[in-house]
């Protein structure tokens, strides 16, 4: 099969010809991947500024097709439409058995499909059964937003209560800024600003922005106060200009992954004198069926790739597609397999 591989001695991707996974564990699936997406984690990872195996098959956002499973996986059958959860626990740790199961020492982001062990840039993935779930309203294509979409969720989580009516911003119009600002609407939210410092990515969201009317700008007065400020860049001094535009009482949300090195200063005084609230998100615990459910909710309203600037890619395209995406082209990539 074919299978985009990275290798981290070069810092390189590659298409390869690998074998088929075989199924060797009872709890086994093979899914025939359909979409895969390629997200700010890949070009991390490619870049060579998030730890991963040294040889993996990338990609940890996909949807498929059942093709066969093991003895004890009773139920799913040939031909299921699915979509994966690229996460798993151990189940026995403290952090699993405490609800936690991203923090799991030896499951959560340290077994990633994607990451750790072989993902879905290829034309098959094995998976646990615990991580397949069946889909019967979303096509596959939508379905490649899931796992995004169950990350927001889980950040939703986190800052939540967030009063109806109050000032957001979003900093960073990526595929998951864009997906917080449709969440936010979705909830009824409408004084949402969305930074997007390059232009071209700003012009591609301009009929979303239309149809849902919040702001747009490249770039924010120092003045402007904020009671939630979601980043989605990982960029440290964009962290350290939002922590300065919280208002009273105000959340600050680092959902952008920064690389390893990246370090930020802020006031401990600001954060006392505002009772601020400084929060992070890690991936997607139990999350993933509230992500189907607000992906149906969302719709094509909201999901429709053309006016996400979203663009479809065969796997051999992955260079054009890795080009596009870090030159703000386009929001996401996502590979049609």
């Amino acid at each position: 099969m074919n299978a985009l591989r990275f290798t981290s001695s070069g810092k390189s991707v590659a298409l390869a010809t690998i074998p088929v996974p075989e199924i060797t564990h009872p709890r086994e699936v093979l899914v025939k991947v359909a979409f895969s997406g390629v997200c700010g984690t890949d070009l991390h990872i490619i870049g060579g500024e998030f730890p991963c195996s040294p040889h993996v098959t990338l990609g940890h956002e996909f949807s498929g097709t059942v093709v066969a499973f093991g003895p004890q996986v009773t139920t799913l059958a040939p031909g299921d439409l699915v979509v994966v959860d690229p996460n798993s626990g151990c189940h026995k740790c403290h952090f699993c058995c405490s609800g936690k199961p991203h923090f799991c020492p030896t499951g959560g982001f340290y077994s990633n499909l994607g990451v750790k062990n072989d993902g879905g840039w290829a034309d098959y993935c094995l998976c646990s059964v615990e991580q397949v779930h069946k889909l019967s309203k979303i096509a596959l294509k939508t379905a490649a937003l899931v796992e995004p979409v169950s990350c927001v969720a889980h950040g939703w989580d986190l800052v939540s209560p967030l009063c109806v009516g109050g000032e957001v911003i979003v900093v960073g119009a990526g595929i998951i800024g864009i997906l917080w600002t449709c969440l936010l609407h979705l909830q009824g939210h409408r004084n949402i600003t969305l930074v997007e410092k390059n232009p071209a990515r700003r012009q591609l969201l301009n009929k979303l922005r239309e149809e849902l009317g919040f702001k747009l700008v490249g770039a924010l007065e120092m003045d402007e106060k904020f009671d939630l400020i979601v980043d989605c860049t990982g960029h440290g001094p964009a962290i350290e200009s939002g922590v300065k535009l919280l208002n009273f009482g105000g959340k600050m949300c680092i959902f952008g992954v920064a690389p390893p090195s990246q370090k930020i200063e802020i006031s401990p005084f600001d954060i006392y004198l505002k009772e601020l609230t400084i929060m992070s998100v890690k991936v997607n615990p139990f999350s993933f069926p509230k992500a189907i459910a607000l992906v149906e909710a969302l719709s094509e309203r909201y999901l429709d790739y053309d006016k996400l600037g979203v663009k479809l890619f065969k796997l051999e395209e992955y260079q054009k597609a890795i080009d596009c995406l870090k030159n703000g082209e386009i929001t996401k990539a996502v590979f049609q397999i």
